[in-house]
């Protein structure tokens, strides 16, 4: 089945997580976060809500992305970026940096480190991993290992013009507040599509476009799909 292509900024918000609790401060600290990954606690991921890649004759293609948390004075946040328009894969989405797994890669870690470092110049002597979430199997066809890493400043960054439009960063506090996980719903004549979204508001945003109006899509850094929903997985395994 073949969906039509839609705008998801423009969709309807069917359901937010307001039912769930807001994670406590003490919980997002540098500290708080290698204890939790050092933990065996049982945890259920969030069930996947998009579309299933359902292509039986071939595997999915391997993949990680490193979820870097930047060691800010006033708090950790997540390092995201903005695909450039022309790629084939998730044109113009906001994502993690990462991509799909070599052959000369040791595992997910090397991976993600690696894309990282080529999507947007970060090093990784300035990346202290604490582990990974469970894979996440997209629409598209990949398997995408999320790897948490803490990104200690001072660093800089030179994002690839051919891959990223943009970088910014959200606070961590914001994403794993599930008042802003937003589940939105496309319907069409041969069926529905839901997935979550979570956006920013530019406002926030040191990036922020002079006159944008955050009540138009563009007025948000749209996070959604399967960046939103590894991040929903986070807080899940955060609230554990």
């Amino acid at each position: 089945m073949i969906r039509p292509a839609f705008e998801p900024e423009t969709l309807p918000v069917e359901a937010t997580g307001a039912n769930l609790p807001p994670l406590a401060a003490g919980r997002l600290t540098p500290d708080s976060l290698r204890a939790r990954f050092e933990q065996r606690l049982s945890w259920t991921p969030e069930p996947i809500i998009e579309a299933p890649w359902r292509d039986t004759q071939a595997d999915p293609r391997v993949a990680a992305v490193l979820v870097p948390l930047v060691v800010r004075d006033d708090g950790l946040t997540v390092l995201l970026t903005t695909r450039a328009d022309h790629l084939n894969d998730h044109a113009g989405q906001v994502s993690f940096p990462g991509g799909r797994h070599e052959p000369f890669d040791a595992d997910a870690t090397a991976t993600a480190l690696r894309e990282a470092q080529e999507e947007v110049g970060l090093d990784p002597s300035h990346v202290e991993i604490l582990g990974a979430l469970p894979d996440y199997l997209t629409g598209t066809g990949f398997r995408v290992t999320p790897v948490i890493g803490l990104v200690h400043p001072p660093f800089t960054l030179k994002a690839d013009a051919l891959e990223v439009a943009e970088v910014f960063e959200v606070p961590l506090s914001f994403l794993m507040n599930p008042v802003h996980h937003e589940v939105r719903v496309f319907r069409w004549d041969c069926g529905e599509r839901r997935f979550f979204a979570m956006p920013y508001p530019r406002a926030a945003s040191a990036d922020r476009e002079e006159g944008a109006d955050e009540n138009e899509p563009g007025g948000h850094h749209f996070i959604w799909g399967a960046t939103a929903a590894m991040l929903r997985n986070f807080y899940r395994f955060l609230a554990a």
